[in-house]
């Protein structure tokens, strides 16, 4: 039901440790004043059950036991909201942590995944980690606070007599049986429901996205039936989570009323035979009255601990899907810029190849156009080229370093893609280009800029003014020469584009790409061509064909042959604005 992994029990165990004894520290003082909370919370049932024995005995100081009681009682609430404050900081921090280390994860693992997988992850971005931070905010700080009351309070028990403590182990086998049936249940069940909703969020992107494409086509009524299945699948996710609810909840509610009746009976009964004091039966039944408040807590958020646990579950699975970290001796660092690709085959589905036994060498700082009809895999042979996708089989090499060996970091410092799209961040002229390297200076930037024809509206603007959604929002053909400037800055040494000036005019794309080339000097380049002047301007062509490269050469050479290129170059100046002979 999904395209990332799970993190298993264990692994969401060791995780969330090892999240918690980043703080060794603050994790003992919450425990120490949790701790110190719950035995001032003992000390008012243990003066009472003394005071029921001095009535009893006819020498009662019912004054003096009133106001140590009073004062015990603010004292544990002093330390109980200290406890609570030190919990949620605790919690914050760790939850932090989470967020980091998720968002590094997301980063980090394959573009590819993030493409095929984009509702799961924005399921686990959105939903997983707001359940996660309600856990951690709330759930978890209560069920420490409450099992360190439920172990120090029957611990008391213990102390005031060992046969007082017999009657609270009445309710153990119905809570331990229910539990043990609910929890064998309940992770599956909440990971099937956080699922759910991912296809939810996935088919509602897709019709987002594809809006005109649904509405162009008609398929508004079949994507609503889509919309209807994976809402009836989250339906039946949640019913099933209830319906476990619905038997446990009331099993565990009656299991932990017994301890108190049975506390007073059989404390009654020893008492008679005078085996334990009055004092005793009376602290004894209050302490085991007072455990039916963090035990029905922790029950009440067994649920939310379940949902959370679900959750965390998810969002360390994306770990499980980064690549594994390479040193500097695992990999050859690519020493040159010519690119090779031999017999290269690639399949979005199995068994259905969309490239087949490639062959290409691209020398150092050649601009090679790649050309041909739709759907004959030009953009699926730009990603493979950038790293993006994985070959089925073959190898790509770079340098003579295999893209597939390289760590993410590397890779994007020796080949970088340009694509149609692109994005603007909510930030600074300045700082939406010098991203790719913070050190830029100002001219540096203005010859970028002026290298891609944007220094004419970016000028006016100024590098320190405020782009992105909300502020100063750029068209598509200035956002695209913006992506055009990073990679100016960027500088490496392998570029591929794909439709990088589709946003342009004919001329004003062929003008920028002719500017280019100067600032490329030297660069390999690799253009996929949708416009065929890039073609002509370019080094050499590789024509393709039904994932095949059928023809290479230069263009006047294509031409000569007569062949494929030609007939498509013929085509396109019938159709083209700008004419062959325009074309110089």
């Amino acid at each position: 039901m999904t395209t990332l992994p799970i993190a298993t029990p264990r692994r969401m165990r060791a995780s969330a440790w090892r999240l918690l004894l980043r703080y060794p520290g603050q994790l003992v003082a919450v425990l120490s004043v949790h701790g110190l909370s719950a035995a001032f919370g003992l000390v008012g049932p243990w003066l009472l059950g003394n005071l029921v024995e001095d009535v009893a005995g006819g020498a009662a100081d019912v004054t003096r036991v009133a106001v140590l009681v009073l004062v015990f009682i603010a004292t544990q609430a002093l330390c109980s909201g200290i406890a609570v404050y030190l919990s949620a900081r605790l919690g914050e921090k760790v939850l932090a942590e989470l967020r980091e280390d998720f968002v590094a994860g997301v980063l980090a693992i394959p573009l590819a995944t993030v493409e095929h997988g984009s509702g799961d992850i924005l399921t686990r971005t959105t939903r997983d980690i707001d359940t996660l931070a309600r856990c951690v905010r709330q759930a978890v700080p209560d069920v420490l606070i409450c099992a360190v009351t439920v172990v120090i309070t029957i611990g008391g028990i213990v102390l005031l007599g060992p046969l007082l403590a017999l009657p609270c182990l009445v309710a153990v086998p119905f809570l331990w049986a229910s539990t043990r049936w609910y929890l064998a249940r309940a992770h599956d069940g909440y990971l099937r429901e956080a699922a759910a909703y991912s296809l939810i969020t996935e088919g509602l992107t897709e019709s987002v996205r594809g809006a005109r494409t649904v509405d162009a086509l008609r398929l508004g009524s079949r994507r609503m039936d889509r919309a209807n299945r994976d809402i009836a699948g989250a339906y039946a996710a949640e019913r099933y989570t209830l319906r476990l609810r619905t038997v446990y909840l009331p099993v565990a509610d009656m299991s932990y009323v017994l301890p108190v009746v049975a506390t007073l009976v059989i404390g009654g009964l020893l008492h008679i035979r005078g085996m334990v004091s009055l004092a005793a039966v009376t602290a004894a039944t209050l302490y085991t009255q007072q455990l039916l408040v963090p035990v029905d807590r922790m029950l009440f958020w067994l649920n939310e601990i379940q949902t959370g646990g679900a959750a965390l579950a998810r969002v360390i699975g994306i770990e499980c899907h980064r690549p594994e970290a390479h040193t500097e001796g695992d990999h050859d660092v690519p020493q040159a810029n010519d690119v090779r690709v031999r017999g290269l085959t690639y399949a979005y589905r199995a068994g259905r190849d969309v490239l087949r036994a490639l062959e290409l060498d691209v020398a150092p700082g050649e601009r090679l156009a790649v050309v041909g009809p739709s759907g004959a895999g030009k953009s699926t042979l730009g990603r493979l080229l950038a790293g993006i996708y994985r070959p089925r089989t073959g190898t790509i090499t770079a340098g003579g370093a295999s893209l597939s060996d390289l760590p993410f970091e590397r890779l994007r410092q020796q080949v970088a893609l340009v694509t149609q799209e692109h994005h603007v961040f909510r930030a600074t002229l300045r700082e939406n280009v010098a991203m790719v390297r913070p050190d830029v200076t100002d001219d540096e930037l203005e010859r970028a800029l002026r290298a891609v024809g944007a220094w004419e509206w970016a000028r006016p603007l100024g590098l320190d003014t405020p782009l992105g959604a909300g502020r100063v929002e750029l068209s598509p053909a200035h956002a695209q020469q913006l992506a055009l400037a990073r990679i100016v800055v960027a500088a490496p040494h392998t570029l591929v584009l794909d439709e990088a000036t589709a946003f342009l005019t004919p001329q004003a794309a062929r003008a920028l790409e002719q500017s280019l080339q100067s600032v490329l000097s030297g660069r390999t380049v690799i253009a996929i061509a949708h416009r065929l002047h890039t073609a002509h301007d370019a080094d050499r062509i590789a024509m393709m064909l039904d994932g095949r490269i059928v023809e290479t050469g230069s263009h006047n050479q294509l031409i000569e042959r007569g062949e494929r290129y030609a007939a498509l170059w013929e085509s396109w100046c019938r159709g083209s604005e700008e004419p062959a002979g325009n074309i110089n």
